[in-house]
């Protein structure tokens, strides 16, 4: 029928003029919980200690309270930021784009379950974290993954914290005694 009006069809994506088109935001990293600078990652892997795992390893670094004289305001800034900061690496030789990719989206998506370490010590602003993922990590149950990032973290905690596991006495040691 000419001139009869159509009914409107609702197209997902499409918005009405005035609705806001914007999505709520996810639960993701802020920018200040992330590394982002390569000079952060470099001095993490110069400086830093390792956690080994099936999957993936994790370097981590302190960050002192107090800015240590000669180095540069930005070093100096991001030596003030509070708590744990987080980057991600994953090299050509452990496949394509997307290979890299999906594993990217699995370590961050198992950091954000695990939550980030909150308390890394009083004498201690921050831990800077990298993750480096081996190539088992596609092929592997994301709760396995969930639960080496988890057990990672709970390391470089107690590490940090200084309450990391005795070590076993070496034949001969007569160390307590």
């Amino acid at each position: 029928m000419p001139g009869a009006s159509k009914p409107e069809l609702s197209k997902p994506g499409l918005s009405k003029p005035g609705e806001s088109k914007r999505e709520p935001q996810k639960a993701g990293f802020p920018r200040n919980a992330r590394l982002l600078r390569h000079a952060d990652f470099e001095r993490v892997y110069k400086l830093g200690r390792r956690h080994f795992s099936a999957s993936l390893t994790a370097f981590y670094l302190l960050r002192p309270e107090a800015p240590i004289a000669g180095k540069t305001t930005t070093e100096k800034a991001a030596a003030a930021i509070p708590g744990v900061r987080i980057g991600f690496t994953v090299g050509r030789a452990l496949g394509g784009a997307v290979q890299r990719n999906r594993m990217k989206r699995r370590l961050r998506e198992a950091v954000r379950l695990c939550g980030l370490p909150t308390s890394v010590g009083e004498d201690v602003v921050g831990v800077d974290v990298v993750i480096n993922p081996k190539k088992s990590l596609l092929i592997i149950d994301f709760a396995d993954v969930v639960n080496e990032v988890k057990r990672a973290f709970v390391v470089i905690e107690q590490k940090v914290a200084g309450k990391a596991m005795p070590q076993r006495l070496k034949p001969g040691s007569e160390k307590g005694l």
